[in-house]
């Protein structure tokens, strides 16, 4: 009797829920980015804008878009925090500014919370097995 070839069935592959999380960070950081650049446009229409406050609006939005590329290194989220803090500082200068980093950091803290869960889920998976 002759046996049948044992061949692997297909590898099932879990998915990386880190993979997923930081584009989900670096996408807010663009669309913060887009919106950001986008208000000079009504700033400037309705309040008025500094050569002053236009610098800060166009550093913030730079500052953003260069943030989203790092969102793979361990300081990715402690820069995205960092510029948060520095956009709700800024509302000094351009009151607008400070309205919309109060905003994105309420999205920011969902996904702090987020991160934070997905992290307390990986441990009970891996005291599970």
């Amino acid at each position: 009797m002759t046996e049948a070839p044992t061949t692997p069935g297909p590898q099932v592959r879990r998915k990386d829920p880190w993979k997923g999380l930081r584009g989900i960070q670096a996408g807010t950081l663009v669309m913060e980015a887009i919106t950001v650049a986008l208000s000079l446009l009504v700033i400037a229409k309705f309040d008025g804008i500094t050569s002053t406050g236009a610098i800060l609006v166009g550093a913030l939005a730079v500052a953003m878009v260069v943030a989203s590329g790092v969102q793979g290194k361990p300081w990715g989220v402690g820069l995205a925090v960092a510029l948060q803090v520095l956009m709700i500082a800024s509302g000094f200068v351009v009151f607008a500014l400070g309205v919309l980093g109060v905003v994105f950091a309420l999205v920011w803290g969902a996904l702090l919370w987020l991160r934070q869960d997905l992290r307390r889920r990986e441990a009970a998976h891996a005291a599970a097995s």
